[in-house]
C-alpha cells in the first residue's frame, strides 16, 4: 500500500490494552471502532494509521473465537501489522508470488475475506497474509494465480464483511504455514507467543513505515 500513497500520510496509532482513550470506547461495536480511527486520522491530517506488531489488546475479549477461562491460552497478542483506511482502499502484493489460498472467514472478529500468497525468492519460500478484505476481492480467484509485487490483490472491506472492524488491512509475514489453507492465526495467546513471534517475523521488515 505504501507504493500508491506517499509515507508523510501514514501514522502510528496504539490500540493496546493500555491506551486508556480506548476505555471510553464501546469495544463491541464496530461503529465506535469506525468513528474513533476516523477522528484520529482526521485531526491529525493523515491517510492511515498503521501498528500492532506483537500489541497486545482488549478488543478481542468481545468475541468467543478468541475467548478462553485460562488467561495464558486467551489470545490478544496480534501477529500482524494493520493498516487502518476507508473501505475499498486498493490492496498491493509485497511481493512477486502466487496464490496459495483464500477464503472468507466468517467467525465473530475473524479476517472476513482473506488472500495469502506464497514467495520464493533466493530459494526462501515464505507467505504473506492480507485480511479484512471485500467479499469481491475473492470472488473470482484461483491457486497458483501469477502475482507481482505491487498488484492489487483485493480491497478493504467494510464492517459488515470484515469480521465487525472498522476498516483495514492485517498484513502478516509468515514462515511456515503448515497445512492452512486461506486462513493462519493472527492473534496469540501468551503461552504460544514465542512460536508464533518466530514464525511471524515483523511486517515492517516490508513495510518499513518504523
Amino acid at each position: 500500500m505504501r507504493l500508491a500513497i506517499d509515507f508523510e500520510s501514514y501514522v502510528p496509532i496504539d490500540l493496546s490494552k493500555d491506551n486508556k482513550a480506548l476505555e471510553k470506547l464501546n469495544t463491541s461495536c464496530s461503529l465506535s471502532w469506525t468513528t474513533y480511527i476516523n477522528n484520529f486520522l482526521k485531526t491529525r491530517h493523515k491517510l492511515i494509521a498503521f501498528g500492532g506488531y506483537l500489541e497486545p489488546r482488549s478488543i478481542y475479549s468481545r468475541s468467543a473465537y478468541f475467548n478462553t477461562k485460562n488467561m495464558l491460552e486467551e489470545r490478544h497478542i496480534h501477529l500482524g501489522v494493520d493498516l487502518w483506511c476507508a473501505a475499498e482502499t486498493p490492496v498491493l502484493a509485497a511481493f512477486d508470488g502466487v496464490i496459495h489460498s483464500f477464503k472468507n472467514n466468517t467467525n465473530h472478529g475473524d479476517y472476513g475475506p482473506t488472500i495469502i500468497l506464497k514467495h520464493c525468492i533466493n530459494s526462501i519460500t515464505f507467505y504473506t497474509l492480507y485480511g479484512h478484505l471485500s467479499k469481491s476481492s475473492i470472488k473470482t480467484l484461483h491457486k497458483n494465480i501469477q502475482i507481482t509485487k505491487g498488484q492489487v490483490i483485493g480491497y478493504l472491506g467494510c464492517s459488515d464483511v470484515n469480521g465487525d472492524y472498522a476498516p483495514h488491512l492485517h498484513f502478516q509475514i509468515i514462515k511456515n504455514i503448515a497445512d492452512f489453507e486461506g486462513d493462519y492465526p493472527g492473534v496469540s495467546s501468551q503461552n504460544n507467543l514465542a512460536f508464533y513471534r518466530a514464525n511471524c517475523p515483523d511486517p515492517n521488515l516490508v513495510l518499513k513505515l518504523y
